[in-house]
């Protein structure tokens, strides 16, 4: 038999691209959302004996808790945990509240950290498994109008990183992806929230929903062929501890890590001035 996966907002974008993916490799696959009828529309001529689906809203740690279960229930165990549900909010910092913001960590990270609270006794029990968490270039670099955005990709990346050094022991592996832009439906009405507070010495660039809309639909990246790529990773012995998915996130983030570097050495010897 093959690999069980459990992927959250299986119901569109990078999320049924791995779902897809991983029922064409002939693994087996938990698909959760928080509305099943999406997630079983989008997955409708890939039905069959190797998908369940369950209800899954990952900002509610009990949800999470029962989901996992269910899915345990279901194919015995889970191999491959894939967190990838979120939304975005989109705007200028200080038009965003602190409501917003709160509700933006909700599913962006608390729903990570409810997946993985569900799934790792399972995968201890198991002593193996692979949490691959879904992150973005606005997790390694600011960018205008992501403030809220980025700070959950962020807090994403740190808590997947340390983490991985609490867990190797277990044999379970944890990987961040850093996708660029994907045709997804983030941008999508029903998955953006655009703060509405308007502040006039930011008004002369134009609102974030003007300078954002135009790349909705008309993102370079396949969510398949992601799906199909993340595949070969979960298979892989020592798969990467970070992967940057997409030629125009590698053309973001190497420079910006290149640029941290630059002023490491830069400011190296005042740096070391701090040693008594």
């Amino acid at each position: 038999m093959g690999k069980v996966w459990f992927i959250t907002g299986a119901g569109s974008g990078i999320g049924a691209g791995i779902a897809r993916a991983a029922l064409k490799s002939g693994d087996r696959v938990v698909a959760t959302g928080r509305s099943l009828d999406k997630v079983r529309k989008a997955l409708s001529d890939v039905s069959g004996d190797n998908l369940g689906f369950v209800q899954l809203d990952v900002a509610d740690e009990s949800q999470a808790k029962l989901a996992v279960e269910q899915a345990v229930k279901r194919f015995g165990r889970i191999d491959i945990a894939v967190n990838n549900a979120g939304y975005s909010l989109l705007g200028n910092f200080e038009a965003m509240t602190t409501a917003e913001i709160e509700a933006q960590f909700a599913p962006n990270f608390y729903g990570v950290v409810h997946v993985m609270h569900a799934v790792l006794p399972f995968m201890r029990k198991q002593r193996s498994g692979h949490i691959i968490n879904i992150s973005s270039v606005a997790g390694v670099v600011g960018q205008k109008h992501c403030a809220a955005y980025a700070a959950t990709k962020f807090a994403v990346e740190g808590l997947s990183l340390s983490l991985a050094t609490e867990v190797e022991q277990f044999g379970i592996k944890i990987t961040l992806v850093e996708p660029g832009f994907f045709r997804t439906g983030l941008l999508d009405a029903k998955n953006v929230r655009w703060t509405t507070k308007v502040i006039d010495d930011y008004a002369t660039e134009g609102t974030p929903e003007q300078m954002w809309s135009p790349y909705r639909g008309t993102q370079p990246n396949d969510p398949a062929k992601l799906g199909e790529i993340l595949v070969k990773i979960a298979a892989m012995d020592k798969p990467p501890k970070v992967f940057v998915a997409g030629p125009d996130a590698l053309a973001t983030i190497r420079p910006a890590i290149e640029t941290r570097l630059k002023e490491t050495h830069a400011y190296e010897e005042l740096s070391k001035s701090t040693n008594i």
